[in-house]
């Protein structure tokens, strides 16, 4: 029986595509490289924003001082415009809410800097109990090391038989498989099904409310 489910955020529970894209495309631009277009940035995305950073540059730009500066510039913009065109994922918040309602606990893992999924969260989930709240943070590795898993399990002790872990990627499924915890790979993410099954995902679903059928419970009472 599930009790715990540890979600990715970007393409997992919010669209935050546009957003990202937006901060990426202002940071180039002011130092003076060529922006990309929207449809891009869903494989530049995954393994936190100085990777993103790092792809978008030219690749003889890509020095650590230079990705250093294009990051900050990024960081003062996205922190300001990260709630303008991100939005949840139809049905992720009906979700959250029936998971509470079971009295299953929730958490958030991200490659994203910890600033930036605290204020996302707390912008588009205030409600919503979860047990960790985790972005990446200097000297932690990110994922698909599984640190970031074994921090939320230690915020909310459960045996690794009763956890999910939810991500639209195969950096999220990698991510599961070391922590030894049941991956769920979603379809309406940044990445495609064939990556998912590439990298092993227990399950792919295509709607938020499979996650249910996942937990080996019966629905809360209505």
């Amino acid at each position: 029986m599930k009790t715990y489910v540890i979600f990715d955020l970007d393409g997992t529970l919010l669209n935050t595509i546009d957003d990202l894209a937006n901060a990426t495309n202002h940071a180039l631009q002011a130092h003076g490289y060529p922006q990309h277009g929207m449809w891009v940035y869903p494989t530049m995305v995954g393994n936190g924003v100085g990777k993103l950073i790092e792809r978008a540059l030219p690749e003889d730009a890509r020095s650590e001082a230079n990705i250093k500066a294009v990051l900050n510039s990024f960081k003062s913009y996205y922190s300001e415009h990260c709630c303008e065109q991100t939005k949840p994922y139809p049905g992720i918040p009906e979700l959250l809410e029936e998971l509470t309602a079971l009295g299953v606990n929730l958490a958030v893992t991200s490659n994203k800097y910890q600033e930036a999924v605290t204020n996302i969260i707390s912008h588009y989930f205030p409600n919503d109990n979860f047990k960790a709240i985790l972005g990446n943070e200097d000297g932690i590795p990110r994922k698909p090391d599984p640190s970031i898993v074994f921090k939320a399990l230690s915020m909310c002790p459960t045996p690794k038989s009763d956890v999910l872990y939810v991500g639209d990627s195969g950096v999220d499924m990698e991510t599961a498989r070391r922590a030894c915890v049941e991956s769920v790979g979603v379809s309406w993410g940044f990445r495609t099904i064939h990556e998912l099954k590439e990298a092993y995902a227990d399950h792919i679903i295509s709607t938020p409310s499979q996650i249910l059928d996942l937990l080996g419970r019966e629905s809360a009472p209505v």
